[in-house]
């Protein structure tokens, strides 16, 4: 991994404390503002790292907790590409190994040439994201880190394309995970059109419920995806959803035919009936590296979930701001997490850090592979 500033081991040392009670991020190509990426641009002038409460890997919406952070989570892009692609080419997705996926749930892989207005899908991982097959219980553990595919051949060139993964959980709380990724892209064609990108769980959209085991849950919202077409010259679309609905569930009508917001990109249809978002989706939130935006205060208790994962405190660390002390004892892979007693460690320069608490009333939970601090 390669930060561009001094004080980088530091942010990384922070990044990873505050991301064990987190979910889940890409890390290859490096989201915005990503602490923990591969191969990551330097911050924009005047830009942190995304290591608040919610951090990079955390939902950008709740519809228990409350809370939004606009689309992309950052709406200024890198001041470089993270990475630079050819249309027709494989490319590979990483994944944050530190993560719990909520018994995976609906990926979708997309583009966009108005700096995320407009997203046109170009690869899908409906059902079972992170786990490849439905899974026999409630889990956190992924069993799948990357993904591979070609890109389409007529995508268009760009310096300035920006590529998203968006994420619909199965388990636990009704969340959206969107990572936003600056990407070069060199190409043939002039425009590109697809399914358009499917947003749920987010104010103003429709709300897809907790599957329960049944992943056929909120498939209708994919299947029945209207077809954009993205440029550079901008974005457009070609369709509308049909009937309108509050939420997914596989006997359910099909999403809402009312257009989008026009400061919202454009993707699945929003309900007309629920709430405004409290942060526009194009306004960046104001917030410092070491507290979380407004919007995102909550508000009520967390809503009891069946997922032992649905309800989360954020993780303290008992040395402030401090990089955390090395125990000195055992050898690890950086970056890895494991539980220890109620708390957890952090592998910091291949040694285990000292334990840190969970927060008030929670417990480390999990794998080596997805730990948080959850209720008891």
């Amino acid at each position: 991994m390669k930060f561009g500033a001094a004080t980088s081991v530091f942010v990384y040392t922070l990044a990873l404390v505050k991301l064990a009670a987190a979910h889940i991020s890409i890390i290859s190509p490096c989201p915005r503002y990503s602490p923990v990426g591969e191969k990551c641009p330097a911050l924009p002038p005047g830009e942190s790292y995304d290591i608040g409460e919610h951090a990079i890997n955390g939902p950008i919406s709740s519809v228990q907790l409350g809370g939004t952070m606009p689309l992309c989570r950052h709406t200024t892009p890198w001041p470089t590409p993270a990475a630079e692609w050819t249309a027709g080419q494989q490319v590979t997705i990483k994944f944050n190994p530190s993560a719990a996926i909520h018994s995976g749930g609906h990926c979708q892989f997309s583009i966009s040439y108005d700096n995320g207005k407009t997203f046109a899908v170009i690869h899908e991982e409906l059902q079972y994201c992170f786990l490849g097959s439905k899974p026999a219980s409630v889990t956190n553990t992924p069993q799948v880190h990357e993904y591979s595919f070609t890109l389409p051949k007529n995508l268009p060139s760009s310096d300035k394309a920006v590529f998203s993964w968006t994420w619909i959980n199965a388990s636990g709380n009704r969340e959206f995970y969107m990572n936003c990724a600056d990407v070069s892209i060199k190409g043939s064609g002039s425009s590109y059109t697809g399914k358009q990108m499917v947003i749920a769980n987010y104010p103003g959209y429709p709300t897809i419920p907790e599957f329960n085991g049944n992943y056929d849950t909120g498939m209708q919202y994919y299947k029945d995806a209207p077809s954009v077409t993205v440029s550079p010259s901008g974005g457009s679309s070609g369709g509308s959803y049909t009937n309108n609905t509050s939420s997914a569930a596989p006997s359910s009508a099909a999403p809402s035919s009312a257009a989008p917001s026009s400061a919202a990109p454009s993707s699945a249809a929003p309900s007309s009936a629920a709430p405004e978002p409290t942060t526009p989706a194009n306004e960046e939130p104001t917030y410092t590296a070491s507290s979380a935006p407004a919007s995102y205060e909550q508000t009520s208790a967390p809503v009891e979930s069946p997922n032992p994962h649905g309800a989360q405190d954020e993780v303290t660390s008992n040395t402030g701001a401090g990089a955390p002390a090395d125990s000195g004892s055992g050898s690890c892979t950086a970056g890895q997490m494991q539980c220890s007693g109620s708390g957890y460690k952090v592998c910091i320069g291949g040694k285990w850090s000292q334990e840190f608490a969970c927060g008030t009333g929670t417990t480390c939970k999990g794998s080596d592979n997805g730990i948080y601090c959850g209720f008891s």
